[in-house]
């Protein structure tokens, strides 16, 4: 690709099509914030020009600079050439309205949970303001954590990872949120530097990932770091630890919502003695299950 072959793409319309054909023609891996060629492609024009992006329509005839044309062609030549996720390429994710700093070194957020706590884990929790303590285990680049804040403004927030690069990236969304008196990232793995610490809520979306599929991932998720992604030969490693040491970590009635991606059947199979509570997203209730302390002691 050069820039002088595309002296006929003047407009954003013209860009956000090309960007569609070079993706398609690529046979690209979405996922990370999008599910098609078309909203990862306005994704990535709308933002690396600076736009809104519930804006597109009133933008479309807009004529585009030469150095923004210059811009969009090397973003969407490294997007179809090293297949790099569009969310590194922007240093930025969302999850529903809220936007966090990403890179290389933490997985790009997308977790289910972000729904549940948009309705402050209703109707499990009763009183939001009741909830004075609260985690996020493996927190990657503390979105969840900072999502706990918002649902839960009376709580103390822990954001646990055992990656430094993870806690980096962390730090920067929590002081860009401006959460630094309530939320603290510290490291740890799982829950073993949090002795003596107990809470009202544990939320965690941890590496859920068989050895099977990790083998044969598409190249977009090889670009995460694996240690966010893999969980021992069945996927369900992360989440033994968690059912076997959260008890010790939450109040009486406290709440432990876990992420297990497409590993319920396996899950139930291996406990069948938990009574798993099932939560209902956007994608099915197949993904996200929930324990009080007493159903797991």
């Amino acid at each position: 690709m050069n820039l002088h072959s595309h002296g006929e793409l003047f407009t954003i319309r013209d860009w956000l099509r090309y960007a569609v054909s070079q993706f398609e023609e690529a046979g690209l891996f979405y996922g990370h914030g999008t599910q098609n060629s078309f909203d990862e492609a306005a994704w990535l024009i709308l933002s690396a020009l600076h736009l809104p992006h519930d804006r597109l329509e009133i933008f479309l005839d807009a004529v585009i600079t030469e150095p923004e044309r210059r811009h969009l062609l090397h973003l969407i030549e490294r997007r179809v050439t090293e297949r790099i996720p569009t969310a590194y390429l922007l240093r930025e994710a969302w999850l529903g309205e809220f936007k966090f700093y990403v890179d290389e070194r933490v997985i790009v957020p997308r977790s289910f949970i972000a729904e549940l706590l948009r309705e402050q884990l209703a109707p499990w929790v009763g009183d939001p303001e009741t909830v004075v303590s609260a985690a996020d285990i493996c927190t990657g680049s503390g979105c969840l954590a900072i999502l706990l804040a918002h649902a839960f403004p009376n709580a103390e927030v822990e954001a646990a990872d055992i990656s430094d690069d993870a806690l980096a990236v962390a730090r920067r969304n929590i002081a860009n949120y401006g959460l630094g008196d309530q939320v603290n990232a510290v490291k740890s793995d799982m829950l073993t530097a949090l002795k003596g610490k107990r809470y009202d809520v544990i939320v965690s979306n941890p590496p859920y990932v068989n050895a099977a599929s990790m083998a044969s991932l598409p190249p977009e998720y090889r670009r995460e770091p694996q240690l966010a992604l893999a969980s021992g030969e069945d996927g369900l490693e992360h989440v033994r630890t968690l059912l076997q040491e959260a008890p010790g970590h939450l109040n009486p009635g406290g709440l432990l919502v876990v992420e297990i991606g497409h590993n319920r059947d396996q899950l139930e199979a291996a406990l069948p003695e938990l009574p798993f509570t099932w939560l209902e997203v956007s994608a099915g209730d197949q993904f996200v299950f929930l324990l009080t302390r007493e159903q797991m002691l």
